[in-house]
């Protein structure tokens, strides 16, 4: 008779609990109950993830994921593919400041530089007074009223250096009194 072979002890990887607050955790459930039955759905989700909380927790992942039967890395890829979703909570406000080339003709290298200096971050930072986050974007469509930029959801075109500081300063003052 042979000796049967020796066990073999498979380590798990034993998960973190999820830092989801109670009301996170609420948001991202009813936002995958209505996103769920729409084809293609993740995208809807993502999007009312961030629209509720700001950005998309990274423990949001594990729990979209199983709600979707998708695995995290497809939701994880989705969420890091796509520049618009932040993993990290903003500011108050999100100012999108267009990079496509038509704003570039018109001026946006420019506004670009005088706004990273302004609010004293680069694109992805949030400016020390948590008032702004500002974030690239490939295109606004709105080309023929270039350099143009978005401030939460307000579309602005035109905009010089002097127009950048006129849209902050309410943006700016609103943290100080809030």
């Amino acid at each position: 008779m042979t000796n049967p072979s020796p066990r073999r002890v498979i380590p798990l990887k034993v998960e973190r609990s999820s830092a989801l607050g109670a009301g996170e955790r609420k948001a991202i459930l009813e936002a995958c109950e209505r996103g769920k039955s729409l084809p293609g759905g993740l995208l809807p989700i993502l999007h009312a993830v961030q629209e509720a909380l700001g950005f998309v927790p990274p423990d949001a992942v594990a729990l979209i994921a199983h709600e979707l039967n998708l695995s995290r890395a497809e939701v994880h890829g989705v969420v890091t593919f796509y520049h618009y979703f932040r993993t990290q909570r903003g500011g108050r406000h999100v100012v999108h400041v267009c990079r496509a080339e038509a704003c570039q003709a018109l001026g946006a290298v420019g506004l670009e530089a005088h706004a990273k200096k302004s609010l004293g971050v680069e694109f992805h930072g949030t400016s020390t007074d948590g008032a702004v986050t500002l974030e690239p974007v490939y295109c606004l469509g709105n080309c023929a009223l270039g350099p143009s930029l978005m401030i939460d959801d307000q579309l602005q075109g035109r905009v010089s250096a002097q127009r950048f500081d006129e849209l902050m300063a309410p943006l700016r003052t609103e943290s100080r009194h809030a």
